[in-house]
């Protein structure tokens, strides 16, 4: 009997998640669980939002899963390490080849500078820097600083300010709901860091 995406995802969603979860180091305080969970919740409303068909939307969430997936292994060029993974995975759920390599071209599409090829691809996208429009972008931001700062200790707080500003100063939203309910905060909080960058420096 013919499963639709829907039904594979929500069967191997559970595993995943919970092979993410023991698996993903505990400095990895960005590229978490909770950031897996959060994309996946985004790419349904933003899906959805953007008339994605249900098919279409759950092979968005598939890509989802797993699109930090490579981080099990490290974090340099884990988006090729989680398309990896996700063709020696998904066969196993009977996805044929034409879908696995349309979840590997999303997730390609998420490494920075981001580069989505078609509406699926931005809005996993959209999805994946949501945050950067948001009232709570402090949180997922500082997550970030706190994963990169293991990584450099070093890094001190006019460099990590540089680093967020470059990043929105060149980032742009896709997805019609993004740049309409994202893209003005995301303006605003440019302007904040700006201004903190401004006072550090006097």
């Amino acid at each position: 009997m013919h499963t639709s995406i829907a039904q594979r995802f929500a069967l191997i969603a559970p595993i995943w998640l919970d092979i993410l979860e023991k698996g993903l180091k505990p400095e990895l305080q960005y590229h978490s669980i909770h950031h897996v969970l959060s994309v996946i919740e985004r790419v349904e409303f933003i899906g959805t939002y953007e008339a994605l068909d249900a098919e279409q939307v759950a092979l968005v969430k598939v890509a989802a899963l797993f699109h930090d997936s490579g981080f099990l292994e490290g974090a340099k060029d884990h988006e090729q390490k989680s398309c990896e993974i996700v063709r020696l995975q998904l066969p196993k759920y009977d996805f044929p080849a034409t879908d696995i390599e349309h979840i590997c071209e999303m997730i390609m599409a998420t490494k920075i500078p981001q580069s989505p090829r078609d509406l699926m691809a931005q809005v996993l996208c959209d999805a994946d820097l949501d945050y950067l429009g948001t009232e709570d972008y402090d949180g997922p931001a500082n997550q970030l600083r706190d994963e990169l700062q293991a990584l450099n200790p070093a890094m001190g707080p006019a460099q990590w300010l540089g680093l967020q500003i470059h990043f929105l100063e060149n980032h742009s939203f896709f997805t019609n709901y993004a740049r309409q309910h994202r893209e003005p905060l995301k303006k605003l909080h440019l302007r904040r860091l700006r201004k903190q960058l401004e006072r550090l420096s006097l």
